[in-house]
C-alpha cells in the first residue's frame, strides 16, 4: 500500500514531489534568465542529481535549451527557458529619452531602440510615442503584436504601490498622477510600473554579472539620483513602496532647496544636472550627460573636479546606508557609467570614509556592466517574471 501511494499525485508521493522540484526550476529559470546546473542546485537548494535529471527531462519535452559556454576556463551548459514565439516589452523613460526593449521567454533581446523626446514631454504623449516605435520595432523584427504578453515601465521618480501612482518627488514632475491603469490604456498592454532604479537592481541579478548575489544595492546618478535594493535576493519595497531615495539624503541642511521641498539633498550636489550647470554656467541646457563623460574622458581637469565632489557625496551617502543594510555590492549605473574610474574612484573613497571598517571591507562597489540599459532591461525581467506562461499558477 505505501509503494502504491508514492507513485500517485498525492501531497508527499514521489510523483508529487517531483513535479515541485521541477517547478522550483521551472521559477528559478523564470525569474532569472540562464543557469549552469550548478548555480540552478545552488539557488533552488535542490541536489546536483536531482537538478541533473529534471533539467534532461525539460530538454526532452522541449521545455528549455542548453547553450555551452565557457567561464573561467570551464565549459558549462547554460539553461534556459525555450522561446515560443510570446515576448514581453521593457520601457525605460528618463527626462529626453526613452529606451524600448522586446525580450523573449529565453531572456534575449530581439529588438532595442533608444528615442529622444522633448524636455517637458506630457507623460502619455511620450507613452505614446514609445508604443509607435514598439509596434515599428515587432513588425521589422517579424513579431506578432498579439503575441506581447505584457510590459515593465520604469520612470525615475517614486511610485507609491498602493495606488499605483506617480507621487511627489519625481525629477519629472509631468508624470506625477499616472497611474498603472493609465499606462494600460495608452499601450493595450497589460503593463508593471517600478522605479528605474529598482529596475536597475532587478537587471543586474537577471541579465547582469551577479546573478549570485542574495544583497545587492544599484545606484543610478542622472538628473536625479535613486538606488534600487535586492535584499536576500528579492526586490525591496519598504512600506508602500518608496524606497531607496537616496538621492533625498540630506547633505547640507543649509543648502539648495530640491525639488522635493527639502533643502540640501544629495540631488542638489550631485546630479548631472548640477553637474552641466557647474561646466556650462550660462548655458546647461543647450548640453546634456554626453558631454560630461567626453569630457572627462578628455581628462578636462574641471570636469574631473566635479566628478571629484560628486562622487564624494555620493560616497558618503552610500557610507550611511551601507551600514544600515550591509550590502555585498552596490552598483553604480546612470549614464555617466563609461568614464569609469574617475566616477568610481571618489566614491569609494568617500564610501570607506564613511561606512564601518567591517561593511566597508565586505563591501565590492562597482560599475554596473550594463550601463544605460539597465533600467529597460529590469522593466523586461519584471514582465517576464509575471506575465510569461512559465510564471502564471
Amino acid at each position: 500500500m505505501r509503494a502504491s501511494g508514492l507513485r500517485d499525485g498525492r501531497p508527499g508521493s514521489q510523483s508529487a514531489l517531483r513535479g515541485l522540484n521541477r517547478q522550483r526550476i521551472v521559477d528559478a529559470l523564470t525569474e532569472g534568465g540562464a543557469f549552469t546546473q550548478a548555480e540552478l542546485s545552488r539557488r533552488t537548494g535542490l541536489s546536483a542529481a536531482t537538478v541533473s535529471n529534471i533539467v534532461r527531462l525539460l530538454l526532452d519535452e522541449g521545455a528549455v535549451t542548453a547553450k555551452e559556454t565557457t567561464s573561467s576556463g570551464r565549459r558549462a551548459s547554460r539553461i534556459r527557458l525555450a522561446a515560443d514565439g510570446s515576448v514581453v516589452v521593457g520601457f525605460d523613460f528618463g527626462r529626453r529619452h526613452a529606451r524600448i526593449v522586446v525580450a523573449s521567454p529565453s531572456y534575449e533581446v530581439l529588438a532595442e531602440r533608444v528615442i529622444e523626446l522633448p524636455r517637458g514631454y506630457p507623460a502619455l504623449e511620450g507613452v505614446t510615442a514609445a508604443r509607435e516605435v514598439l509596434e515599428q520595432l515587432m513588425k521589422r523584427a517579424g513579431i506578432d503584436r498579439a503575441r506581447a504578453l505584457g510590459a515593465g515601465l520604469g520612470m525615475p521618480g517614486p511610485i507609491d504601490r498602493r495606488t499605483g501612482m506617480v507621487v511627489q518627488g519625481t525629477i519629472l514632475p509631468e508624470w506625477i498622477g499616472v497611474a498603472r491603469d493609465d499606462l494600460e490604456r495608452t499601450l493595450g498592454l497589460p503593463v508593471l510600473f517600478d522605479n528605474d532604479a529598482n529596475l536597475g537592481a532587478l537587471a543586474e541579478i537577471t541579465w547582469g554579472a551577479h546573478t549570485a548575489a542574495r544583497d545587492l544595492m544599484f545606484v543610478k546618478i542622472g538628473t536625479g539620483i535613486g538606488s534600487g535594493l535586492i535584499l536576500d535576493g528579492r526586490p525591496y519595497y519598504g512600506n508602500i513602496g518608496v524606497t531607496g531615495e537616496i538621492g533625498h539624503t540630506t547633505t547640507d541642511e543649509q543648502g539648495a532647496v530640491c525639488q522635493c521641498g527639502n533643502r540640501g539633498c544629495l540631488e542638489t550636489v550631485a546630479s548631472t544636472t548640477v553637474m552641466l550647470e557647474l561646466l556650462y554656467h550660462r548655458s546647461p541646457g543647450e548640453h546634456g550627460t554626453a558631454d560630461i563623460v567626453r569630457r572627462a574622458l578628455d581628462g578636462d581637469p574641471g570636469t574631473l573636479r566635479v566628478l571629484e565632489d560628486a562622487g564624494a557625496a555620493v560616497g558618503a551617502a552610500l557610507g550611511n546606508t551601507a551600514n544600515i543594510i550591509n550590502p555585498e555590492v552596490i552598483l553604480v549605473g546612470g549614464p555617466l557609467t563609461a568614464i569609469g574610474d574617475a566616477l568610481l574612484e571618489p566614491i569609494v573613497r568617500a564610501f570607506g570614509r564613511h561606512a564601518v571598517p567591517r561593511v566597508s571591507e565586505s563591501t565590492r562597489i562597482e560599475i554596473s556592466s550594463l550601463g544605460d540599459r539597465a533600467e529597460a532591461l529590469g522593466a523586461a525581467s519584471l514582465a517576464l517574471r509575471h506575465f510569461q506562461p512559465a510564471a502564471r499558477p
